[in-house]
């Protein structure tokens, strides 16, 4: 799902945040239909500013860039929908502060720790999202194969979406 076009936007803005609504007007929007067992792949367009704007425009002076918010009702429906993984164009795949408590990283604990799901960050979705606005196909094969890392917690992946 691309958040940013659905907002009309090029990409989110620093700290801008979405929950579970906004996926659900997005993903209707798009023609999605989330089932159970979906792995969510979400643009916000974050990553293109690091490359046309450069590091300072991406980091800033406090580093807080867009993405999902906790909520109780976004961990439940995560819970509910048995989301495997959760992929998008960010370093943390949700904003890095909580707008409402000032906390860092609160889906990290509720949907990785608590849940077990997979997170895939730091994605390129630009060229991917240009297609599925030319052809308005927002669904697709997912497929992000890790590199065997011993003894690892986490590894880069090699991500590969067929429509």
């Amino acid at each position: 799902m691309d958040i940013a076009r659905h907002r009309g936007k090029p990409y989110l803005d620093r700290g801008e945040t979405f929950g579970l609504d906004d996926l659900l007007a997005c993903a209707e929007r798009q023609g999605v239909t989330i089932e159970k067992h979906d792995i969510l792949v979400l643009r916000t367009g974050w990553l293109k500013i690091f490359y046309e704007q450069g590091p300072g425009a991406f980091y800033g002076d406090s580093f807080n860039e867009p993405g999902l918010a906790f909520s109780p009702e976004l961990v439940k429906w995560f819970h509910a929908m048995e989301i495997p993984v959760l992929a998008t164009d960010t370093i943390a795949n949700e904003t890095t502060v909580d707008p409402k408590t000032g906390a860092l990283l609160v889906l990290h604990n509720a949907l990785m720790r608590n849940l077990g799901v997979l997170f895939n960050e730091i994605l390129w979705l630009e060229d991917l999202a240009a297609d599925c606005a030319d052809d308005g196909q927002y669904a697709f094969l997912y497929a992000g194969s890790p590199l065997k890392v011993y003894r690892g917690t986490g590894a880069p992946v090699n991500p590969v979406a067929v429509k």
